[in-house]
């Protein structure tokens, strides 16, 4: 068995207090086995895209910098693999929210930069960050190959298909969502089922383990209404059932069991690989059909 954990956390205002809080995590999860840890998406500061201002560009960092330093340490002496969120300073004026993997010898092993980028009222994420370059990617490491995401790529298919058609066993999206205050009573429900469903799907159309790991808390910007996270972080199998899964409102360390071998059972009985039809897909890099 293979232990996955995920941090389940909370963000203050306060790079620095974040990143303590959550290396005492990281190593919670170490002392329970973990040998594979993801962190949320941008855990180093609270989630600054509910507005735009060219402020916070401050909150950048390079790579290799401080996270990876820090987390390289600890994957080093552990010999642990870690999923490192970072707001990605590439050079003045181009930013990426970005993962690093960090392998067992806390060397930095895969870069991925989120390649969709969302636009929606208090995810103003076109302001900050270009879109990744690097395309997908499966990451070779001693104990899986991983396939690194980062929430809103979580819902299209094709960035999962594309991570697991490279050899990716186990998808990760780190991720910061939640509900509109004013929406949560009549929508929040469904919202967070459509979020577990289509990461699900990803897990049972290609055969692989999903790992979702998402933030928890209450979040507002001055003169915003905020968002409030909704945790839930979860571990899937390849056919889609729930491993665990965390609360909605509680900081959460989860270390996971789970078998490889799943995938090649899961592939033999439903072989979707198998039957894709390779030769009728062209049209999937269009826009629209009728262009």
């Amino acid at each position: 068995m293979l232990k996955i954990g995920l941090i389940q956390m909370a963000c203050s205002a306060n790079p620095d207090k974040n990143l303590e809080r959550a290396v005492v995590k990281v190593q919670e999860a170490v002392n329970n086995g973990a040998k594979i840890i993801c962190l949320p998406e941008l855990f180093r500061s609270q989630y600054f895209c509910q507005k735009e201002d060219a402020a916070l560009f401050d909150l950048a960092e390079m790579v290799p910098g401080p996270s990876t330093e820090t987390f390289g340490k600890i994957a080093k002496k552990y010999g642990v693999t870690i999923l490192v969120s970072v707001f990605e300073r590439r050079t003045a004026g181009v930013y990426h929210n970005s993962i690093v993997v960090l392998d067992e010898q806390g060397e930095m092993v895969g870069l991925y930069r989120k390649m969709h980028i969302p636009d929606d009222p208090a995810y103003y994420e076109k302001f900050y960050f270009t879109p990744g370059d690097r395309g997908f990617q499966a990451i070779k490491t001693t104990h899986a190959s991983v396939g690194p995401l980062i929430c809103w790529d979580q819902w299209y298919p094709e960035a999962a298909r594309m991570t697991a058609l490279q050899g990716a066993e186990i998808l990760f999206y780190p991720t910061a969502i939640g509900w509109h205050p004013q929406e949560k009573s009549e929508e929040g429900h469904a919202q967070r089922e459509a979020w577990m469903t289509i990461q699900r799907s990803h897990a049972i159309a290609n055969g692989v383990f999903v790992v979702a790991v998402n933030r928890v808390g209450y979040e507002a910007p001055a003169g915003g209404d905020g968002l409030e996270f909704w945790g839930s972080s979860f571990v899937c199998d390849p056919f889609g059932g729930i491993l665990a899964q965390a609360s909605v409102d509680r900081e959460e360390t989860l270390v996971v069991d789970i078998a490889l071998k799943r995938i090649e059972e899961v592939r033999r009985n439903w072989p979707f690989l198998r039957d894709r039809r390779i030769d009728a897909y062209e049209g999937i890099t269009k826009r629209l059909l009728d262009e």
